[in-house]
């Protein structure tokens, strides 16, 4: 009787009806007898270690690293004599040459302009002597590395000419289909993946501790969007830039006060050229689009130079700026002359100096390489 007992309960335990448990056992229990709640994860294990050094990929002397880890464990402890309210939190971002490559052999919308004019087969023989002679300045700034004074404007011009008539979503899908082909510089990137991942991080690191995180560009906003969609965690209306005029597409000449937006209606890009995104125009478009002073700026050139005064002066946080210095000729088309320009910037305006050759641990990832 007791063998046939003892089958029985043998029987339920080998089909997993009865478990038996060892509520009592000691501390040398291995993961593998906690419930499964408790077992962690892999990607668990990713994010905690993300959690324990936030910039993994900054190395362990960069200035930025330290000076950022303090500014934050200060800012966001409401017992601190520094701390900001969640709502001013406000982290403004320069694009080119600050959260990707703009030395490929030049920026992303200079590249998309010049393709739009001189290759693309749907429009290269509709292209305007205007448009074709700044395609024709553009070449020589990428041959030579020198950027003409007067190219900005030229830009921004050929820009909203060369892509009238488009409704948004054909506009955004365009540079979309842009950014796949591949960076005339790197291996195993496309110029849409030329992101730098230490300031991926730096936007990570400030978004899980409640700072909103607008983009500042002096690339055009339509294209800003379509660059950084997928491929940066933030909304279409944190994404400022350059503008062009957008109209109705039955609207024709008629002024914007005279028109009714109907239902047959699309919103379409005008043709006419705003506004360049540079300078003191990026701290008026802060004022104007997001009404608050931030209290982190970041950028690379002298173009963000006056936001990043604006960030620091007369500013009733605690506040920095940080300027990155394009030194590194190894892993990314740096130069030395330019850095030594910016090191100097950051010394006359108190800004913190980043040194992509000494701060950052990589790039663009392990499986990118210069050619």
């Amino acid at each position: 009787m007791k063998n046939k007992v003892f089958n029985s309960i043998l029987a339920l335990v080998m089909a997993g009806i009865i478990s038996i448990s060892c509520a009592g056992c000691g501390a040398g229990n291995t993961a593998s007898s906690q419930p499964k709640s408790q077992t962690k994860s892999a990607s668990q294990e990713v994010k905690e270690t993300k959690e324990q050094e936030p910039l993994s990929l900054w190395t362990k002397d960069a200035p930025l690293k330290k000076e950022l880890t303090d500014f934050i464990k200060a800012t966001t402890d409401k017992d601190s004599k520094d701390f900001i309210p969640v709502e001013d939190r406000i982290a403004v971002f320069d694009m080119d040459g600050t959260l990707c490559c703009e030395t490929d052999p030049g920026y992303f919308d200079h590249k998309l302009l010049y393709y739009r004019v001189t290759e693309d087969p749907d429009y290269k023989d509709k292209a305007s002597d205007e448009e074709k002679a700044t395609a024709k300045e553009i070449k020589e700034y990428f041959d030579s590395g020198e950027y003409p004074e007067d190219l900005s404007l030229k830009h921004g011009k050929a820009v909203a000419s060369a892509f009238k008539g488009m409704t948004l979503d054909e506009f955004d899908a365009y540079v979309k289909k842009y950014r796949e082909t591949p960076m005339e510089s790197y291996t195993g990137m496309t110029n849409g993946e030329a992101f730098y991942k230490p300031m991926l991080e730096v936007v990570d690191y400030l978004k899980a501790n409640d700072f909103k995180v607008y983009i500042i560009s002096g690339t055009d906003r339509l294209i800003t969007r379509g660059l950084c969609d997928g491929m940066i965690d933030i909304p279409y209306g944190q994404m400022i830039g350059s503008d062009e005029s957008l109209v109705a597409t039955n609207q024709g000449d008629e002024d914007g006060l005279d028109y009714t937006f109907t239902n047959d209606d699309k919103v379409i890009t005008g043709g006419e050229f705003i506004i360049k995104n540079l300078k003191m125009n990026k701290v008026s478009v802060i004022a104007q689009e997001i009404g608050q002073q931030p209290v982190l700026a970041f950028g690379n050139s002298s173009g963000d130079t006056a936001m990043g005064n604006y960030t620091v002066n007369n500013n009733k946080y605690r506040s920095g700026a940080f300027m990155l210095c394009c030194d590194d000729t190894k892993r990314e088309n740096g130069n030395t002359e330019k850095a030594e320009k910016m090191l100097e910037t950051c010394r006359e305006n108190g800004f913190t100096a980043v040194s992509m050759k000494n701060d950052w641990t990589t790039i663009y990832g392990d499986k990118v390489t210069k050619k």
